[in-house]
């Protein structure tokens, strides 16, 4: 009997699984046919499936709006979508269609805004979060909203510094703010307080010091992210709950306070035995908020959430071909594939971040324990272990097989085009693969198109100065 990598997984996980099916020998992601994908544009390319976005958008609000009717949850729930996580217009665009409101990092980031109003893909009611070091660029913009009639911009304070320059640049202008408040970091981590938000011993005096006097600020928010993500754990519920504490005290002093924001966190599938209780943790949010301000006397606050990657990152792959095989000792065996992994999925290089490694044909090899390598001259241009530092094992091919070994990294959907830097200039001067996009039509036909060819070397020559 042969070990195959398709008995292999099946052992391993519950499998078909949601978004990954085999069809004919192929693997299959939410329903699409790869190997049609792969013969028809060739490799390596990225794929964005749209529809995705929405469903993960509907998730979130249909749990946090049922976890605030069963416990009679008097605040309201806004998702936010944060474009730092993927800024394309298809990305954007579809999510705006799901009724989100947004969240803006930087000063270009409200050009963006403008540009969707005349396009009439967004209104003046949206509520539009703030966040970033505001320097006075950023400020004058969102400024610029404001004189427009966007009369839900909140402008969420990272320092006590920024008040000044907002108030300067303002001259008398009627504001809407936030405060960000710096959590303490995990014991391993590098430093123990965010660099990110005021502390929280000196925010009531700040509001009464700073801002309470001054009768064009109404202070409407107050902001809380915990880095490593929302999780069941001692460390989140802790700083959760020092967020919620000063909330309710800076409500007693402050009426018009009535939002307490999130910040993002929500997971995502890193690896096929990923599990993660999203009912249960909104449930646990909603009811430690209701019983905290029930205890100190106060309205539950209007709850924000600025989830990005968990909207966008399954959305995203990134397929390569293996171009050949090398046996560097008895124990390791190399796949090099078409691209740069550095310049493709840079967060697996960068910060070590894992995402869902699967062969698109030959399930039904052998498998072998492998390391995957780009072709750049980098040695960091690899990957090599799975979630929980757990080995790569991938189907094993004789080489004068004819059909090439396509590899797919699925759920790259967030950040990695941005830090990449889309369409730029690359390590060793590879360029950005193809662009495809799958979506549906209103009979839920699946549509593929070419968002953007494969980078020229006119492209970069341009960019670095070598043109005409």
């Amino acid at each position: 009997m042969k070990n195959t990598y398709f008995d292999l997984v099946e052992q391993s996980f519950y499998f078909p699984q949601e978004g990954f099916d085999l069809k004919d020998g192929y693997l299959t992601f939410h329903g699409v046919s790869l190997k049609y994908l792969i013969e028809k544009y060739g490799t390596p390319f990225k794929l964005v499936y749209l529809p995705r976005i929405g469903e993960q958008i509907k998730r979130a609000k249909n749990l946090f709006n049922r976890a605030i009717k069963s416990s009679q949850y008097k605040g309201k729930y806004h998702f936010c979508y944060c474009t730092k996580c993927n800024h394309f217009h298809h990305v954007v665009s579809t999510a705006l269609k799901n009724d989100v409101n947004l969240e803006t990092s930087s000063s270009f980031d409200i050009d963006l805004i403008e540009k969707l109003f005349i396009d009439k893909e967004l209104n003046k009611s949206i509520f539009i979060i703030h966040n970033g070091y505001k320097t006075d660029e950023y400020i004058q913009k969102i400024l610029r909203l404001h004189s427009q009639g966007f009369k839900n911009s909140v402008i969420v304070l990272d320092s006590q510094d920024e008040l000044d320059r907002l108030i300067r640049i303002a001259n008398g202008k009627k504001i809407k703010i936030g405060i960000r408040m710096a959590i303490n970091e995990e014991p391993q981590s590098s430093y123990y307080t965010s660099r990110l938000g005021v502390p929280p011993d000196k925010i009531l005096d700040f509001y009464e010091n700073k801002i309470k006097p001054n009768a064009n600020l109404e202070l409407k928010m107050l902001h809380f992210f915990v880095d490593s993500g929302i999780k069941d754990s001692l460390y989140y519920w802790g700083e959760f709950q020092k967020g919620v504490k000063l909330y309710n005290k800076l409500k007693k002093v402050c009426d018009t306070l009535d939002s307490l924001n999130l910040g993002g966190g929500f997971p995502i599938r890193n690896h096929l035995g990923f599990e993660y209780d999203y009912e249960y943790m909104i449930k646990e949010i909603i009811n430690n908020i209701k019983e905290s301000s029930v205890a100190a006397g106060v309205h539950e606050p209007n709850i924000f959430t600025e989830f990005g990657k968990y909207t966008v990152g399954e959305s995203g792959a990134t397929i390569f071909q293996v171009l050949e095989q090398k046996q560097q000792n008895d124990s390791e065996l190399w796949y090099m594939v078409d691209n740069s992994l550095m310049n493709t999925i840079p967060d697996a290089w960068s910060i070590h971040e894992k995402f869902i490694l699967l062969p698109i044909n030959k399930w039904d090899h052998e498998y072998d324990r492998v390391s995957i390598g780009g072709i750049s001259c980098d040695h960091s241009d690899y990957y090599n272990s799975e979630d929980l530092n757990q080995q790569i094992v991938l189907p094993t091919f004789p080489k004068e097989e004819k059909e090439p070994l396509y590899l797919g990294f699925f759920h790259t959907g967030a950040y990695q085009d941005s830090i990449s830097g889309y369409g730029g200039i690359k390590h060793c001067l590879i360029p950005s693969p193809k662009q495809v996009i799958i979506d549906r039509d209103e009979k839920g036909n699946f549509i593929d198109f070419v968002y953007r060819n494969e980078q020229t070397v006119e492209d970069m020559l341009n960019i670095l100065g070598y043109s005409d």
